[in-house]
C-alpha cells in the first residue's frame, strides 16, 4: 500500500514516526511518502518537505506569511496528485491539513485524520467540514470522543500516543547525569518568535535559584546562535540538545511552554510551571475565539488546575518566582501534583495507540 503522510511540526513528526514504524511491520510492503521530520525520515518514510519550513504560529505570523503558506498547500496538492496513495493520513496540523482533507476527499482519495484538531477549543463549527472530509477521524484524548458524539460524528479513541513514548523512554537505562546540580528543567518551545519573548522571562529564575543547574531543552528547529545570544549570560544556565527525555527524567521542576511539551512533562512525573506569552495581536484574537478553560494539556485531560498556568501578562518574574519556589520547596503541592499526574496516566490509558492506529489505517486502506 501507498501512504502519504503529512505532519507539520516537532510533535506531529515523533509521532508520525512510530505510526511509520507500526505500518511498516503491519505492511512489510508500505511505500510511505511524507511531510515530516528527522524522526519520519529515519523510521522509513521518504521526505518531501520538511516541518521547519512550515510553522507558522499565531494571527500575524500566519498573516504574515500567508503566501509561503499557500505556496506549500499548492505544492503538497499537486504531489499528492501525482503520486496517488491510497490513503492519505494527516497528522494534526490542522490550518494546512483541514485544507488538504477537503481537497483530497473531491479528488477521491481515502482520508484518515490521526490526532484530531483542537476543534473543542474553538471554531466548533469546524467539525462540519470535517463530518464531510475526514472518513476515519483517531482521537488520542479521551474526553474527544463524547465531543465529537455530540455532533453525530463517531470518531475513534486510540490512546495517546505519548504514553507509549514516556513508557519507553523511561525503561531505558539511565544516561549520564546532566549536571552535578539539581536541575530545572526549561522548555521554551520550538518558535523563534514565541521562544525570544518567553525564554528571557523563563531565565530570570536562574539568579533567584544559583543552586540550581537551568538546561534548557534546544528544540530542532532552533538554531545555536539565537538560544546563546538568550541564554550567555547566566552562569548557571546551559543548554541540551536531542535530549529533552534524559533531561526531564533527570529534573527537579519544570518551565514549560504550552503545548505537548506539558504533557510530556507530567508523564515523566516532573512538577512544572506552565509558562505563555505571544504576540499581543495574536493573543488578542486567541483570547476571544479559545473556549477551553485551561491552555495546558494536564488541566484539560484532568478537566482541573493541576499545573499553574502563567498566560501573557501574567508570565512576569515576581509569577514565576512564587510558583517555581512552591514546586520545589512546599512538600504538600508537590505531592500533590504528583498525585494529580499519576491519575492522568491512569486516565490516559495504557493503549498503544500507534499501532492501534496504523492498525485501522492499514485496514481502510485495503478495503474496497
Amino acid at each position: 500500500m501507498k501512504y502519504y503522510i503529512i505532519a507539520g511540526e516537532a510533535s506531529g513528526d515523533l509521532h508520525g514516526s512510530n505510526l511509520v514504524k507500526q505500518l511498516r511491520q503491519i505492511d512489510t510492503a508500505a511505500d510511505i511518502r511524507s511531510w515530516g521530520g528527522d524522526m519520519m525520515e529515519a523510521a522509513g518514510a521518504h521526505v518531501v518537505k520538511h516541518y521547519k519550513e512550515l510553522a507558522f504560529m499565531g494571527f500575524v505570523e500566519v498573516v504574515m506569511n500567508l503566501r509561503t503558506i499557500l505556496r506549500n498547500i499548492d505544492t503538497c496538492k499537486k504531489d499528492i496528485a501525482a503520486w496517488q496513495p491510497d490513503v492519505l493520513v494527516l497528522i494534526d496540523y490542522p490550518g494546512f491539513n483541514m485544507r488538504i482533507a477537503e481537497w483530497g476527499k473531491q479528488q477521491g482519495f481515502k482520508i484518515v485524520y490521526y490526532i484530531s484538531p483542537q476543534v473543542w477549543a474553538w471554531k466548533e463549527n469546524r467539525v462540519k467540514k470535517l463530518k464531510q472530509s475526514v472518513d476515519k477521524m483517531l482521537c488520542i484524548l479521551p474526553f474527544e470522543q463524547a465531543f465529537y458524539h455530540k455532533w453525530n460524528y463517531e470518531v475513534e479513541y486510540v490512546g495517546h500516543p505519548l504514553v507509549e513514548v514516556v513508557k519507553a523512554a523511561k525503561e531505558k537505562p539511565a544516561d549520564a547525569p546532566l549536571s552535578d546540580k539539581p536541575i530545572i528543567a526549561v522548555l521554551p518551545g520550538s518558535r523563534k518568535q514565541e521562544v525570544s519573548v518567553k525564554l528571557p522571562i523563563m531565565l530570570t529564575m536562574a539568579k533567584h535559584f544559583p543552586d540550581y543547574q537551568f538546561i534548557v531543552a534546544q528544540a530542532p528547529s532552533l538554531d545555536d546562535h539565537f538560544l546563546e545570544a538568550l541564554t550567555g549570560q547566566h552562569p548557571n544556565v546551559s543548554m541540551v540538545k536531542g535530549q529533552t527525555y534524559t533531561l526531564l527524567r533527570q529534573a527537579t521542576a519544570a518551565l514549560v511552554t504550552s503545548g505537548t511539551a506539558t504533557l510530556e512533562t507530567a508523564l515523566f512525573g516532573v512538577p512544572e510551571v506552565v509558562c505563555y506569552k505571544g504576540n499581543p495581536i495574536s493573543y488578542f484574537f486567541a483570547k476571544r475565539l479559545i473556549k477551553v478553560k485551561y491552555i495546558s494539556l494536564v488541566n484539560l485531560v484532568m478537566d482541573k488546575l493541576v499545573v499553574k498556568e502563567l498566560i501573557q501578562h501574567d508570565l512576569t518574574e515576581e509569577n514565576l518566582l512564587k510558583e517555581l519556589t512552591l514546586l520545589l520547596k512546599d512538600t504538600v503541592v508537590r505531592n500533590s501534583v504528583m498525585n494529580d499526574y499519576a491519575a492522568l496516566w491512569h486516565k490516559l490509558g495504557e493503549k498503544d495507540a500507534s499501532r492501534r492506529a496504523a492498525e485501522v489505517i492499514y485496514e481502510y486502506a485495503v478495503a474496497r
